[in-house]
């Protein structure tokens, strides 16, 4: 039996999954993501991780196909890194460095295409599919017949800094302003909170509570009238975002991923309401999906890299 290994360094940890050739996985662990030192141990500690397992598990060098890996930052077709401040790195070649530390076939890609990737694979089963995470920020992946978008330096994708709103007057953590990350990711739609408190003199349960995007989503669904309207102006950016990817991409579905989709069936109706007063006609015929594979689609999407077409 031949394996193969997904690894994401997406998160707070890293995440690593043994897979056998057909795609099943058979394993999965996690080890502390160490970014001292320009985070220099991270790659050599997952390839002692790696190594350990197959030492454990009798698994010869012979058998492994791979090793594929999903890194937060721009990826290019090489397997280089040009930067990556989550984690401490300036170039990096990722792909050889964990080829000379394994002597296994490495694969690298971007976290957030690898995640998208995955969800196509195990999830959705659909080829053409854009996968945007709603969480602290918001990401996207977007896979066209089969694979990702990687694009010239391995940046396609950031859709979580397309503009919408050009007056802004606050930046964004990228340097702009009026990305759609500061309107659409859970902190964005804290902020979006604070703002109508303050703008408004409603009454509201959202001033008797820790203001955090849970507690939005939770008094909408309890009939909150300042709640409901917040998230009317969320859709509103979201339905806007997501039409606009979708008229330049065409894809068949999209999927919503990240802390914010555990709104469930109520943040897609909410987006597909919005979507339809902006999306152009000929791209209308869109599904929408929560995600399924939760924390595993990068490690699931890693591994997807190794396997030929």
């Amino acid at each position: 039996m031949n394996f193969g290994f997904g690894v994401d360094l997406g998160g707070t940890t890293v995440k690593i999954a043994a897979f056998n050739w057909e795609g099943t996985l058979l394993s999965k662990w996690e080890i502390p993501t160490v970014t001292e030192n320009a985070g220099s141990r991270i790659l050599p500690d997952i390839a002692d991780s790696v190594l350990k397992y197959c030492k454990e598990n009798a698994i010869s060098a012979e058998n492994v196909i791979g090793l594929g890996i999903g890194v937060p930052g721009a990826v290019d077709r090489n397997g280089v890194v040009a930067a990556c401040d989550n984690l401490g790195w300036n170039r990096t070649d990722v792909v050889d460095t964990l080829y000379r530390l394994t002597g296994f076939p490495v694969k690298a890609g971007n976290d957030a295409n690898l995640a998208a990737l995955g969800e196509a694979w195990k999830g959705s089963g659909c080829d053409n599919m854009v996968l945007i995470t709603l969480g602290t920020g918001v990401g996207g992946g977007i896979i066209i017949d089969g694979k990702p978008l990687v694009g010239r330096n391995g940046a396609a994708g950031e859709i979580g800094h397309l503009v919408l709103e050009r007056k802004e007057e606050h930046t964004c953590g990228c340097g702009k302003r009026g990305c759609a990350e500061q309107y659409c990711s859970a902190t964005g739609i804290v902020r979006l909170a604070k703002e109508y408190l303050e703008e408004s003199d409603a009454d509201s349960v959202l001033r008797q509570v820790p203001l955090t995007c849970k507690a939005v989503f939770d008094s909408a669904a309890q009939g909150d009238g300042a709640a409901m309207a917040i998230l009317d102006r969320a859709y509103a950016y979201l339905g806007e975002l997501i039409a606009n990817v979708c008229i330049v991409l065409n894809p068949e579905m999209v999927v919503i991923g990240g802390g914010v989709s555990k709104a469930g069936e109520p943040l897609l109706t909410g987006i597909r309401k919005q979507f339809n007063r902006f999306i152009y006609h000929a791209s209308r015929d869109v599904e929408f999906r929560l995600a399924s594979l939760g924390n595993d689609a990068g490690v699931y999407g890693a591994f997807k890299l190794l396997l030929k077409d």
